[in-house]
Parts: structure tokens; sequence; C-alpha cells
């Protein structure tokens, strides 16, 4: 596999891992799709080539977007709680379907940067094949 990576300089462009995972593209090329549908990544970029099989997010993008939209929402509401002391039902009108969207979109943005940085980091070169 570090040969496929010594290959890829002399190939392939560097590409910024910030724009090219947040926009869920190929993290060697950059050009080809890195989902096949909305969260489950392909097998393999249509551009390049690249076997996507090394792609394992895990948890981390579920961690990250629950602290981050957790803070957010629990902030606002809170703010809008001491400020206007609304009923319950006031406050679910807004942050049931305001977290649902920051939760999903959010998502797949941290799980696509994630994704493009393990590979750029040569992350998951030395581990254990899982059977």
């Amino acid at each position: 596999m570090s040969e496929e990576r010594n290959d890829d300089k002399a190939i392939w462009a560097p590409v910024d891992p910030v724009k090219v995972g947040l926009s869920g593209r190929c993290p060697r090329c950059g050009e080809g799709r890195l989902f096949n549908g909305f969260l489950r990544v392909g097998d393999r970029c249509g551009n390049c080539g690249l076997d996507y099989s090394f792609a394992d997010a895990g948890d981390g993008p579920a961690v990250f977007v629950i602290l981050i939209i957790g803070f957010i929402v629990v902030g606002l509401a809170l703010g809008m709680e001491v400020s206007h002391n609304p009923p319950l039902w006031v406050h679910f009108a807004p942050w049931i379907p305001l977290t649902l969207v920051l939760s999903l979109t959010a998502l797949r943005l941290i799980k696509g940067l994630l994704i493009v940085l393990q590979y750029r980091n040569k992350a998951a070169e030395g581990r254990l094949d899982r059977p």
C-alpha cells in the first residue's frame, strides 16, 4: 500500500483535504464522488479508481456532531429560555427540526472530512485486518 501512496504524488496533484472532504470528493484525485448515497461510502472512485475499502470513520463523525450541534442548540435554547421564558412546546417547535437538519448535514460533512484526513495521513496503513 505504501507503493501506491508514493505513486500518488507522481500521478495525482495534492488536494486540499478540507475542501475535498467537505465536498465529498475522492481523497486522491479530488474529482470522483466519495459517497454512494447520503452516508454510505462508495466502493471506488469513478475518476481515478481508488479503492475506498480503507475508509472507516467509525464513530468519530457522530461524536463531533453531538458535541458541536449540541453546544449550538443548547446554547440557543438556554438563551431563549432566559430572555423570553416560553412554554415547553415553543422550545420543541424550532429546536427539534433545527437539530435534525444541522445534525444530518454536519454528519455527512464531518464523515467526508475524516475519511479524507485518514487517507492523507495514512491512518489505515498497518491496521489489523478484520475478519
